[in-house]
């Protein structure tokens, strides 16, 4: 019961911590740079504007309203990225031909910036959840791809060797030995892929979708309705915070359950 407490507490007070660190800075940056009260909101004005002001109800649903969207095109992202990532890494893992050709390629479309991509992948996919889940995954994978593969690779060789004298063929090796060794690696990439899926649903809903946070930002400073602005990216903020200390807190319940290690 004592550790299950310790692998819920730690990543809670880690977000607390990061939290306090974030708002610090905010107010602090705002000082020493002398930001102009109309451009530059604190904490206390979002806060006023979300709150405590007279229109804060319907601040609420136009903010909440952008935020809920956002959230959605992230799991999507996410999830087409962090799967086909972990699919991928699969099948280099099996096919290590497939891992030669694929890889430099990969390598290539990923020094390719989204922004410049969007355009064809607005065209190929329309400007609907497809783009949404193709430039999720196009941000998401690649850092997950990384770090799935040397997860992998960082299995037992004595252990593949008991799989292999015993029979086992390569898909049993994957899913006997791999795959367990690999669970710290894919809890990081798992962590890594949040921020990326959220920053993929950020540009999809500017350059393509037209609606959620990442419009809604744009909407914000054409208007110059800055209180909207600093909601908008609080809210974000604190969502890919919470969402990173989730996993955080599950991969260590898993670990504790499995016996296997925590990744560094």
């Amino acid at each position: 019961m004592n550790s299950v407490l310790r692998a819920v507490l730690k990543p809670l007070v880690n977000l607390a911590v990061s939290i306090i660190v974030i708002l610090s800075v905010w107010v602090a940056l705002l000082e020493i740079f002398d930001v102009s009260g109309i451009i530059g909101k604190g904490p206390m004005d979002v806060y006023e504007y979300l709150i405590t002001s007279e229109d804060a109800q319907a601040h609420r649903d136009l903010v909440l309203g952008d935020f809920w969207i956002t959230m959605a095109d992230t799991l999507i992202g996410f999830t087409a990225g962090l799967v086909t990532a972990a699919v991928v890494a699969m099948l280099f893992q099996l096919f290590k031909g497939f891992e030669a050709a694929m890889m430099p390629l990969a390598m290539i479309c990923r020094s390719v910036p989204l922004v410049a991509m969007a355009p064809i992948i607005v065209l190929i996919f329309g400007r609907d959840w497809a783009s949404v889940a193709a430039m999720g995954t196009i941000v998401v994978i690649f850092p997950a791809l990384v770090t799935i593969v040397e997860g992998l690779r960082s299995s037992s060789p004595a252990m593949t060797e008991v799989v292999q004298v015993y029979g086992g063929s390569p898909m049993t090796v994957l899913r006997k030995v791999a795959m367990p060794a690999s669970l710290p690696s894919f809890f990081t990439a798992t962590r890594v892929s949040i921020p990326g899926a959220l920053t993929g649903a950020l540009l999809a809903e500017w350059l393509a979708t037209g609606d959620g946070v990442g419009y809604g930002v744009f909407q914000a400073i054409a208007n110059t309705n800055y209180d909207r602005l600093w909601a908008s990216v609080l809210l974000v903020t604190l969502a890919s915070l919470l969402l990173y200390s989730l996993v955080g807190m599950i991969e260590r319940l898993v670990s504790r359950r499995t016996g296997i290690g925590l990744a560094a």
